[in-house]
């Protein structure tokens, strides 16, 4: 434990001396963009729309690095003139320092985003800033007008340290009840429970494996948003996915008997020496499981998320960011590690039912190891090892029930539903489908009478697959010229979410049909690659799933974005919402 809060207290002071520091990323004299360059605006008596920014001393903002998106020639503003200026950057150009006011002519009508960017004398060249301005020229209202990314990072920027934390604390309560964090259940299940530890070795033990989780899940949220890399694509290698899964199959054959997992004699005696009086898991062994945790089976891409590498990107303010995330994270492991300590107190004394969980856990780890190649499988095999893997289970629970008679009234009807559910799960995979929960989808009448209706499939052929943003322009020029609505959809083959949006989401007739007369463009970046990346950059967007609509003016509804996976439902009072803002 005292490694863990060594390197615990040495992550945050490297952050915080990266912003005392000549670190390039965040100096301690540079201002966060949005207190840089203070935008304001309001209409004038005259119909016009002044434009103001008030520039900090010794900062500077460029005259051709304005824009306005969705604004026709003849409303384009006027620039004053700039002072002229050279820097390794942008070469010779002008600026403006101090204070600078555009007008938008009478008559503007629809939304416009207006873009602008600029440096610090010291060297600092900030990623360009946006806001969008509704028809009557008025800033989108914060948190009502504000996507939920949005919203949360300006939180970020406008509330003390105390409330960020908290804020992020509850929301990572919420978090660690998602699909997406359920599966470090067994991993802490396994290290506690399965170790015989008592109840303060076993809080030592869950603590320290939470806490090397929620590190490493700020350490990477930190570098993501300083970086601008696809972290997440880095870490679905197949290579690295395969490793970890065989690694939890290994775990696992012990558990069933196949064989004993040992140290070398010299060294198993002198841990046993060090670590006598001491009974359960190793710190070490669950800050080091916490660690891979956090990089493999940790949170999907979730507007909390983003809002916090959102507030880092554009504050620069990586210390704070890096502080919420790591509290977040401890939000998602406290009920885990309260289950799995608390929870333990009621189990009863050790004896033959220790061999039962042994088992039991044999089985979560198996499930852990398929959770984890899910993104690298292809649907049907995947659905079709869990078929195998519930067939398993469940003559294993009716063995155990022929075992113990006291526990057979309990486990000769799980078994039989277990292995009933198993047998279904087969079947549909059989017939080649991939979904776990409706198996037998696939022999659904449509689908034998070769209607198109609402088939998986369907939906993915209707969306335009691009991979690469010089196919992304073109797209957009098109769809803007002919006034057409556009989806942007961020997919990658390793997001799970993603798979699971398009068959609870875009496999509804009724959500492709409200869609219709939408161009709908499928952005790729299961590479990780320079298109890839940039391709996220176009939208400041930090992984999939997001979905991103452009208006028939060619200007992003930013208000409207979604990020992480919602159902059919939301989506539809989503666009909805989105429609009535033409």
């Amino acid at each position: 434990m005292r490694l863990l809060l060594t390197f615990f207290l040495m992550f945050f002071a490297g952050l915080a001396q990266a912003q005392t520091s000549g670190d390039p990323f965040a100096q301690p004299d540079f201002l966060p963009a949005t207190k840089a360059f203070v935008f304001t605006s309001e209409p004038l008596p005259s119909g016009e729309i002044s434009l103001k920014w008030k520039i900090a001393d010794e900062y500077y903002l460029y005259q051709k690095r304005f824009k306005f998106d969705g604004l026709d020639q003849a409303h384009t503003p006027a620039f004053p003139p700039g002072l002229e200026h050279s820097d390794e950057f942008f070469g010779a150009t002008q600026v403006y320092r101090n204070e600078v006011e555009l007008l938008i002519p009478a008559g503007a009508s629809g939304q416009v985003k207006v873009s602008w960017q600029g440096c610090a004398d010291a060297g600092l060249c900030y990623p360009p800033q946006s806001q969008t301005l509704d028809l009557g020229g008025t800033p989108v209202a914060s948190g009502q007008g504000q996507a939920q990314d949005q919203s949360l990072a300006a939180s970020l920027q406008q509330s003390s340290l105390g409330w960020s934390l908290l804020l992020f604390f509850g929301l990572g309560l919420l978090l660690a009840f998602t699909p997406c964090s359920l599966p470090m259940l067994p991993i802490l299940a396994g290290l506690v429970v399965g170790s015989g530890a008592s109840a303060g070795r076993g809080f030592a033990v869950a603590g320290s494996y939470v806490i090397s989780m929620a590190l490493v899940y700020a350490g990477l949220g930190v570098l993501a948003a300083l970086l601008g890399a696809n972290l997440q694509a880095l870490l679905q290698q197949p290579w690295i996915l395969g490793s970890f899964a065989a690694l939890f199959v290994l775990l696992a054959l012990p558990m069933f008997g196949f064989f004993e997992l040992q140290l070398p004699s010299a060294l198993r005696d002198r841990l046993e020496s060090a670590g006598r009086g001491r009974k359960g898991g190793s710190l070490l062994g669950a800050g080091i499981l916490g660690a891979l945790s956090g990089l493999l089976v940790g949170p999907c891409m979730t507007a909390p998320l983003a809002g916090a590498l959102l507030f880092i990107a554009q504050s620069g303010n990586a210390l704070q960011g890096g502080l919420v995330l790591f509290v977040m994270g401890l939000g998602i492991g406290v009920p885990l590690l309260l289950l799995v300590t608390v929870g333990s107190r009621f189990l009863p004394k050790p004896g033959a039912w220790m061999d039962l969980m042994k088992g039991l856990f044999g089985f979560l780890f198996l499930g852990t190891a398929l959770v984890l190649v899910r993104p690298v499988l292809d649907e049907t095999l995947w659905v079709g090892l869990w078929g195998v893997l519930l067939l398993l289970f469940a003559t294993s629970l009716w063995l155990q029930a022929q075992q113990f008679q006291r526990a057979r009234p309990l486990f000769t009807p799980l078994s039989l539903l277990a292995g009933f559910w198993g047998s279904l799960v087969l079947l549909g995979a059989a017939g080649g489908g991939s979904d776990l929960w409706q198996p037998l989808q696939v022999y659904t009448a449509n689908t034998v009478a070769g209607s198109t209706v609402g088939k998986p499939g369907n939906a993915h052929d209707a969306f335009i697959t691009l991979k690469d943003p010089a196919s992304l322009e073109r797209e957009l020029e098109s769809a803007k010229a002919q006034g057409q609505w556009v989806l942007l959809d961020y997919y990658a083959d390793w997001c799970v979410s993603c798979k699971v949006m398009e068959k609870k989401v875009f496999a509804k007739p009724h959500v492709m049909e409200a869609l219709q007369g939408v161009r709908l463009l499928r952005l790729d970046v299961t590479a990780d690659s320079d298109a890839s990346r940039e391709l996220l950059s176009r939208y400041q967007v930090p992984g999939p799933p997001s979905f991103i609509w452009i208006g028939p003016n060619g200007v992003e509804r930013r208000a409207q974005r979604i990020t992480g996976e919602v159902d059919a439902e939301t989506f539809l009072n989503n666009w909805n919402a989105t429609r009535e803002l033409l």
